[in-house]
């Protein structure tokens, strides 16, 4: 296997709670805090956000991958991912996810071949394939 890329990022102090998180180039600087929603102060973005925030741009890139190997052309592209953090009766912490994907300039049944096909291409979807729960929703949209 040959290395593409790697992107390095150190988080320091106290990691959701506080934490800061900067990646090597510079070009990602943020503050980390718990959600309010979580009982945290809130006021900073969090891990599931990042999660969310990286899934998406590469899922686009493989929609768009899936696109040219179908010589299909798409007016636009946008897509929401829900990163949930879940809490089992056994008291252990997972994820799960919903990928809510708008593809432009097709119809439905294409936006769903195009949406299921991006998630056989895409890194993140291949490295949660079996290990969290995740929900693929195209849709077709004007524009």
């Amino acid at each position: 296997m040959t290395v593409s890329y790697t992107g390095v990022v150190t988080v320091t102090g106290e990691g959701r709670n506080g934490g800061q998180v900067a990646a090597s180039d510079g070009h990602l600087t943020t503050a980390l805090a718990i959600p309010e929603e979580l009982g945290g102060a809130g006021g900073a973005t969090n891990p599931e956000q990042l999660f969310a925030a990286g899934w998406g741009a590469c899922f686009l890139g493989a929609v768009r991958r899936a696109a040219a190997e179908r010589n299909v052309r798409l007016t636009s592209t946008a897509i929401t991912v829900e990163a949930t953090l879940t809490h089992g009766d056994d008291g252990e912490f997972g994820l799960s996810a919903v990928l809510n994907l708008e593809l432009g300039g097709v119809d439905q049944e294409t936006a769903v071949v195009l949406g299921n096909a991006a998630h056989q291409i895409c890194p993140y979807s291949k490295a949660t394939r079996g290990n969290i729960p995740v929900t693929v929703n195209a849709s077709a949209v004007t524009g």
